[in-house]
């Protein structure tokens, strides 16, 4: 958990440029250390050697999708603790329950969320707010 007045830093795997560079754009105008990862597998290698406080989660991603991701995050001990916010298009009340129950922190659907909500989000979860 950050410090209060420290940075938080967060990192966003999104395999969309456009998404990437959008969110990206937003975290920093907020102050946020931003790291990202285009796919699941630079995703995962990047929680375990870069000290998050957050970690942002598509699902739909090649060469490990984020439920993977995710199952490999919660059972490995250097990275278990990291809160996870899985951002991703999939609405469907299983892909919900799925993400939540491998250990989501939170499960929010692009569409549904603007940047700001989802900054309001990551404060929230991490005590920040």
């Amino acid at each position: 958990m950050p410090e209060k007045n420290s940075a938080i830093k967060i990192l966003l795997i999104e395999d969309d440029p456009f998404l990437l560079s959008m969110y990206s754009i937003k975290f920093e105008a907020e102050g946020f250390i931003v790291i990202t990862a285009d796919d699941g597998e630079k995703g995962f290698e990047m929680a375990k050697r870069e000290d998050s406080d957050i970690i942002l989660l598509d699902i739909l991603m090649p060469k490990m999708n984020g439920f993977e991701v995710l199952e490999k995050l919660k059972a490995d001990e250097d990275t278990r603790e990291i809160p996870v916010i899985l951002l991703t298009n999939l609405n469907q009340k299983d892909e919900i329950e799925k993400g939540l129950i491998l250990g989501a922190d939170d499960y929010l659907i692009k569409a549904h969320f603007m940047p700001s909500e989802v900054v309001t989000r990551i404060k929230k979860i991490l005590g920040r707010d």
